[in-house]
This record gives C-alpha cells, sequence and structure tokens, in this order.
C-alpha cells in the first residue's frame, strides 16, 4: 500500500508540474472532443480526452498487476 501511495504521489506531482507550465494545454482540445454554444447553453464533452486517459490507464494496470 505504501508503494502504491507514493507512486500516485510521484505521478499526481508530476501532472501538476506539466499542467502549471502549459505542457499539457492541448488535453481537453483534441479532435473529437465536442464542444456547442448557443445563446444561452453551454455543452462541452472531452469524448477523446477521457478515451485517452482510459487507454493510458488500461496499459498501466496491465503493466503492473504483476507487481
Amino acid at each position: 500500500m505504501d508503494n502504491l501511495l507514493i507512486g500516485l504521489g510521484i505521478i499526481l506531482i508530476t501532472i501538476g508540474i506539466l499542467w502549471k507550465y502549459g505542457l499539457l494545454s492541448w488535453f481537453g482540445h483534441l479532435p473529437g472532443d465536442i464542444s456547442y454554444t448557443g445563446d444561452n447553453f453551454g455543452f462541452y464533452m472531452p469524448l477523446t480526452s477521457m478515451l485517452l486517459i482510459s487507454i493510458v490507464l488500461s496499459i498501466i494496470i496491465w503493466i503492473t498487476k504483476d507487481i
């Protein structure tokens, strides 16, 4: 459990640093992310971004399942 928490902490710190300095500014603006803005209504569904996260997390879990 302690290794899992340390690993998650390192991952979150890395993502936070990348986000702060704009290296993840492309995330949420990928082709396939649905965005609609009307007069009194706005809708945003990051379909491609969530699919990318799902694939990356699935690969990480698959690789680390034996550790």
